[in-house]
């Protein structure tokens, strides 16, 4: 007798399933072909009350709701739609982003122009405050920074189109929304750039472990941008060689160096704690 086998799967069933997870993938990447994807609650939530354009936000089922409610509430009120989708899909488009089940699909980030800049500080009355990343590679570095940026008031960032990190997920996420908030000009040429803003009336401070200044005896009242090296060789010559005047932090240990956001972090803050006449 022919022996019987009930549970026998279905391999045509298989390949046809197979082949739509195939397919959807394909659209989704499609879909964010020109556009791009912010993931994890802040960035997400910053998008949107930054009124960033936003075509789709993703959340995943049986996410924790203390944390995508807020989203939720806020894309309703915008007219946003918010899709529900298993986590699966989302750790697929979220890549090495932690995304904490919420995705967004919003348009590219947009670069200012230097001048730009230069007018965010003339239309808040006050005097320009701006840095020079000099090839700064880790995204997890330009979030950081971007995020200090944002909360010490520095009306823009400046930084190079080659060899240099962009705004991406990763960088927003380490910002915590703020990438949404600073303006962020993107450069074919840091030395050109300097000259530039040399000509607009901006002392361009660099930073260097050889300087003779020190960072707390030198006075930054004056329309300022600083430059921060690239995070194993620091500033390129040129680039140095542009700068008016270089400083350096005080080092007390057995360690020469910071990371160069918290470099960037402790030179923004005293500028701040200048301008502020602390």
């Amino acid at each position: 007798m022919k022996q019987r086998y009930p549970h026998k799967p279905d391999r045509r069933r298989e390949r046809s399933n197979d082949q739509v997870r195939v397919a959807e993938r394909v659209e989704d990447q499609e879909q964010a072909g020109s556009e791009e994807i912010v993931a994890g609650k802040h960035p997400v939530l910053e998008a949107l009350r930054s009124g960033r354009e936003i075509n789709k936000i993703w959340v995943a089922e049986g996410a924790q709701k203390h944390l995508t409610a807020p989203i939720i509430a806020e894309a309703k009120q915008q007219g946003v739609i918010v899709q529900f989708a298993d986590k699966r899909k989302l750790d697929t488009l979220a890549g090495e982003v932690a995304h904490q089940g919420v995705i967004a699909q919003v348009a590219p980030y947009r670069y200012y122009e230097v001048d730009e800049l230069l007018e965010a500080a003339k239309e808040k009355g006050e005097t320009p405050f701006l840095l020079v990343l000099d090839e700064i590679e880790d995204p997890h570095n330009l979030g950081s920074i971007l995020r200090t940026a944002e909360c010490t008031g520095v009306h823009g960032v400046i930084i190079p189109k080659r060899r240099s990190a962009s705004l991406t997920a990763t960088v927003s996420k380490t910002s915590a929304g703020a990438a949404e908030y600073v303006k962020v000009a993107r450069v074919t040429n840091l030395a050109q750039t300097i000259e530039l803003l040399k000509e607009q009336g901006v002392w361009v401070a660099g930073t260097d472990l050889s300087a003779e200044q020190d960072v707390y005896r030198t006075k930054f009242d004056m329309p300022i941008a600083i430059v921060i090296g690239n995070e194993g060789k620091g500033m390129g010559r040129l680039i140095r060689e542009k700068c008016d005047f270089l400083v350096k932090l005080p080092m007390a240990g057995k360690l020469n160096s910071l990371n160069a956001s918290v470099a960037a972090g402790v030179l923004m803050y005293e500028v701040l704690r200048q301008r502020r006449g602390s």
